[in-house]
């Protein structure tokens, strides 16, 4: 169970506990494959092959293994590694990167996203923590947060300890007085307990937890289920 009155800060992942990503990741790999169609359209054709553009994302994360949390410059990498397959112009790859990630910020928000962001703001720093590379401004919710920690930005990617340390001191406190709220049961939940973090796992689908006796302090299914352990909380 929750100590509901040590929680002095929350830490919260983004994609898949707040959006799901992968139709935000599909839509934004369309509109990019449009693009390249109107400006590089043999790379375009190449997009179009899954099986070659799996092999290209993965040789561009084998030769920059080094920058594994950092899913911007792979993808980045990855573009301009078809565009020069393709025999097109490698300095296309910024803008249609630019395409790319500016439709990767437009998600769609669970229903129980916005009013369990709303409630704890009002409590709590809310920091986000997240392997991924959306940003809470251009998403549109960045008035619920105090500051973002990423894996890009620091270096590390979850479920390393010092991620979520960081993520404490982003929000002026220690990581005992935090509650981190995710869905990936390895990278949100066993990261965050070996940083001393209480820990609410968001398991949507109702999986079944596999990473041994320690185990979160609580599981929901959904956010409203998590926000109604304070009283106060109203749907």
């Amino acid at each position: 169970m929750l100590d509901i009155p040590r929680i002095r800060a929350i830490t919260l992942d983004l994609d898949d506990t707040l959006w799901p990503v992968w139709p935000t990741i599909h839509r934004a790999e369309q509109v990019l494959t449009d693009w390249l169609g109107q400006h590089a359209p043999a790379t375009a054709a190449l997009s179009n092959q899954p099986d070659l553009k799996k092999q290209i994302r993965a040789d561009i994360n084998a030769r920059h293994a080094d920058r594994a949390h950092d899913l911007s410059f792979l993808r980045l990498e990855a573009i301009r590694a078809m565009l020069l397959q393709a025999g097109e112009p490698g300095h296309l790859a910024e803008s249609a990167f630019e395409v790319f990630f500016a439709e990767r910020q437009r998600v769609d928000l669970f229903d129980d996203a916005l009013p369990a962001l709303a409630f704890w703001s009002q409590r709590y720093p809310v920091v986000a923590l997240s392997n991924g590379n959306a940003d809470v401004h251009r998403v549109g919710i960045g008035q619920h947060f105090h500051a973002s920690v990423s894996a890009k930005s620091l270096g590390v990617a979850k479920p390393d300890w010092r991620i979520f340390v960081a993520g404490a001191e982003a929000a002026g406190v220690v990581p005992h007085e935090v509650l981190h709220i995710g869905d990936d049961a390895h990278a949100d939940c066993v990261g965050a307990l070996a940083a001393g973090m209480q820990v609410a796992w968001l398991n949507r689908e109702g999986h079944d937890w596999s990473h041994g006796d320690t185990r979160p302090h609580l599981e929901v299914r959904d956010l409203h289920a998590l926000c109604a352990c304070w009283p106060e909380y109203t749907r």
